[in-house]
């Protein structure tokens, strides 16, 4: 097996990286956004609010 970073030999220390560098660089890799999990965007569209009201805490304007 091969580290998915640079492609050296794993070290059963650091597996499946070859070295804490390696293992680092995937967890930066991690942490900016790099690395995305697909998903479905209409899931995070219907989390996001719409209304401006709705954004200020949900206080809604009376008639």
């Amino acid at each position: 097996m091969s580290c998915p970073i640079c492609a050296k030999a794993v070290d059963p220390k650091y597996c499946p990286f070859c070295s804490k560098r390696c293992a680092d660089v995937d967890l930066a890799r991690w942490l900016n956004g790099s690395y995305v999990i697909p998903g479905d965007i209409a899931e995070e569209e219907e989390r996001a609010p719409t209304n401006p009201d709705d954004l200020q805490g949900g206080a809604q304007k009376p008639h």
